[in-house]
């Protein structure tokens, strides 16, 4: 029979240890069932591998560690950071969120995900989103503070592109709405019978389609489809088409055309069919009298456009000029074809200007 008191398998453990006893005894085998195993190293490996940018701080915001992903977030290596205040990587502008930082790691609380703009050592910013924790020493005091730095630039990219797209496809739809009403119209001034309406208008809403597919990337299934090259009057030819009238022909192309390449067509065709659109809404083609003259002159080293609208009225005109998305997808078609543009409002109407270089037509082989 077992003595009372001791452990049946002979080991010498007292049935009667405390709870801490046993809990150290675990530690104790468990270290020693890893004899190479050294926790800070291990952690400082963690550090290391992280992708974000990890680091340490001073309560005087001198920086302490640096690890790798901090050194390719914000370029600077680790012996030209460590030693130097944490305001290298702070924008001028931004400058007072440090001391409000500092103060709140004192007070003990941490900071989550605060998102900001960064400085790297070349000048160009960074946004990230930082989680920042006060680091104690073995007597609890609070000696400095940890930053957990995340890039979050191709974030913040995504969004800027789907709010650039979602006010983009408000911008159509408004637009269609009021071009679909000013279709209306003009087919109504032609027309002798419902039937003769219905027709036209089917005519004319079937050449708004194919003009706004012109304006978009199209997709056959997982294919892009090849767009086809064509010429610059084709093109004002196919965007211009729905605002025809059947007795007198409102719009006209002059001077000699030029050949358009497939990688350009859709960049012009949102320049030229938010052209059109103005003139639909506001200008030479929202009333009967309306004239548009549109001429290609061709230079040595660039083509000009101009656009001309005439017989409409000026108050009409002008609502045109309002700033909306209109105004910086123009601003970014532009820039895209490296071009110049000038707006003149005159007494019959609207002058645009476009001078854009021989080669916007084409892209580079």
């Amino acid at each position: 029979m077992a003595n009372k008191g001791y452990d049946v398998e002979g080991d010498g453990e007292r049935c009667g240890d405390s709870a801490e006893d046993r809990l150290q005894q675990l530690k104790d085998d468990a270290k020693a069932a890893q004899p190479g195993h050294d926790a800070a190293a291990f952690l400082a490996a963690i550090v290391e591998s992280s992708d974000d940018a990890i680091i340490s701080k001073s309560l005087q915001g001198v920086i302490t560690t640096w690890n790798k992903s901090a050194e390719r977030v914000f370029g600077y290596r680790m012996e030209e950071a460590v030693g130097r205040p944490i305001t290298i990587l702070i924008p001028d502008d931004r400058l007072d969120e440090e001391p409000a930082i500092l103060a709140r790691i004192r007070a003990g609380e941490r900071v989550d995900h605060f998102e900001t703009v960064r400085r790297r050592k070349d000048g160009s910013f960074v946004d990230i989103s930082l989680t920042i924790s006060p680091i104690r020493n073995a007597d609890g005091v609070i000696i400095g503070a940890s930053k957990i730095a995340r890039d979050i630039s191709d974030r913040k990219r995504a969004a800027k592109h789907q709010d650039l797209l979602l006010r983009e496809m408000h911008h159509r739809i408004k637009n269609l709405f009021a071009i679909t009403g000013s279709i209306i119209t003009l087919a109504a001034r032609s027309a002798q019978t419902p039937a003769e309406l219905a027709a036209s208008m089917k005519d004319r809403l079937l050449s708004l389609s194919r003009a706004h597919e012109m304006t978009l990337p199209v997709f056959s299934g997982r294919e892009p489809v090849t767009e086809q090259s064509t010429t610059l009057f084709t093109l004002l030819s196919s965007l211009l088409s729905p605002f025809e009238d059947d007795a007198d022909r409102r719009w006209r192309l002059h001077g000699e055309d030029a050949p358009v390449s497939a990688d350009r067509v859709t960049t012009l065709a949102l320049l030229f069919h938010e052209y059109a659109t103005n003139a639909v809404k506001y200008g030479a083609l929202s009333v009967a009298e309306g004239r548009l003259d549109i001429t290609l002159c061709s230079r040595q080293e660039s083509f000009e456009i101009t656009w001309l609208e005439s017989d409409t009225r000026p108050a009409v005109s002008a609502r045109s000029a309002e700033s909306g998305f209109g105004t910086t997808l123009e601003q970014m078609v532009v820039r895209t074809l490296n071009a110049q543009v000038s707006r003149e409002w005159q007494p019959h109407g609207l002058l645009i200007r476009l001078t854009v270089p021989r080669d916007a037509f084409s892209l580079p082989s």
